[in-house]
């Protein structure tokens, strides 16, 4: 608009594209540019303004917080205090989950930092209205942990209608695409029928043959995941939308979480629970100085004899034309080492004889979750991997983590 370019001293387009190909002088080249860019921005947030108006015209079932019900006695039996950033993200939660629009929030924050029983307390609040909620994870690995830790922490209470539940309890269902028939079948009347207050899963969720008694809460985790379209595929399914929270644990600029997810509400979970032990973090120069590595594969070692487990994380899988370019472009630079080479070696050297295994983005979906598994259960000492190791996946027996070429990686 004229009187927006006005106020920021913007020229008007045709006059910017004549600056922009035929510059007097840099500035004028600098300001046409200037130019683009805001209304790049401009269009943009505009258009994530007029989906929250839209968002406000929709109507959602209000969720209010019900005392003494299964959420009051969930926190009754919690063994530890939240955080005072824990409670004023539930808070946020809480009032939106209240109101008659659906809530479209963003959670982010460390792992670690307690986006699962932020995400819980409000599952917990839809059911105490007689709704469901769903918890849609990327990765069956991902998947079953959120069904173990949530089943754990809500213990009686997760048994609903079941011998030796708790009275005011619910269930919690698992559903992913690899699960038996039985098992299946059991997930799939549960949620239809309500007795599930709670279900987990994955991509399976989003069949057609999934079917819900009332969702009044979608939450998803790792959402960078998911498509719109995927993420559209429960929320379009009820005339009532549901209301929406979705968490990452990679952090986000405020002003790119502005650009990205410019039409959700942002909550951030910005502290660590207490008690936790501080991470050290050690350059080696490995180039310089062997003697440093050669100590640092012995510490993996050494983490591995006490019961522990390590990842090795590397930049690239093999020799590819976009290693060999990087490498051609700095020839003084040492070779960056490929995780197809690194784990041979490290097999045949300084960790042989230990349970090696390898994780890559070129392999099939259920060999990365068999492997994935396998390294959450123990079964292996040291995986070795790109930066397809899963975000969120909680192995707290891996103590150590080696990055090799760390110089190849951002923040």
């Amino acid at each position: 608009p004229a009187d927006v370019r006005a106020s920021r001293g913007l020229p008007a387009a045709p006059e910017a594209f004549e600056m922009i190909h035929r510059p007097r002088s840099t500035e004028q080249w600098q300001l046409a540019r200037d130019r683009f860019c805001f209304e790049e921005a401009f269009v943009l947030q505009t258009v994530f303004a007029q989906r929250r108006h839209a968002a406000l015209g929709q109507s959602a079932a209000p969720r209010p917080r019900r005392v003494g019900g299964l959420r009051d006695a969930f926190e009754e039996q919690l063994p530890f205090t939240l955080t005072d950033g824990q409670r004023a993200v539930v808070a946020e939660i809480e009032a939106d989950l209240a109101r008659e629009h659906p809530m479209h929030r963003l959670l982010q924050g460390e792992v670690g930092s307690g986006k699962t029983i932020v995400a819980l307390l409000a599952m917990l609040q839809v059911v105490d209205d007689g709704a469901q909620a769903v918890l849609l994870a990327p990765t069956e690995v991902l998947a079953a942990q959120h069904h173990r830790g949530i089943t754990a922490m809500l213990g009686a209470l997760a048994q609903g209608g079941m011998l030796g539940g708790a009275a005011e309890g619910t269930r919690v269902r698992l559903l992913t695409g690899s699960m038996g028939a039985r098992a299946r079948k059991e997930a799939l009347l549960d949620a239809a029928s309500g007795a599930a207050g709670i279900v987990i899963g994955t991509h399976a969720v989003l069949q057609d043959t999934v079917q819900l008694a009332e969702l009044g809460l979608l939450v998803i985790d790792e959402q960078h995941r998911f498509g719109v379209e995927q993420r559209a595929v429960l929320v379009d399914r009820t005339e009532v939308k549901p209301h929406v929270l979705v968490m990452t644990a990679t952090p986000i600029p405020r002003t790119i979480a502005m650009t990205v997810f410019g039409d959700l509400e942002t909550s951030t979970l910005s502290e660590l629970p207490g008690g936790r032990r501080p991470i050290q973090t050690t350059v080696v120069p490995a180039a310089e100085r062997p003697d440093w590595l050669a100590r640092a594969w012995d510490r993996v070692r050494e983490e591995v004899a006490d019961g522990r487990q390590a990842y090795v994380v590397v930049s690239r899988i093999g020799q590819d034309a976009e290693g060999a370019a990087a490498e051609a472009a700095d020839p003084d630079a040492p070779p960056t080492r490929s995780l197809l080479d690194l784990h041979d070696e490290l097999a045949a050297g300084p960790l042989e004889g230990l349970r090696l295994g390898m994780l890559h983005g070129r392999q099939p979906a259920d060999e990365k979750d068999a492997t994935m598994t396998a390294f959450a259960r123990g079964e292996i000492d040291v995986l070795v991997a790109t930066t397809v190791i899963e975000v969120g996946v909680d192995v707290p027996n891996a103590t150590v983590m080696v990055v090799v070429d760390a110089e190849r990686f951002g923040v």
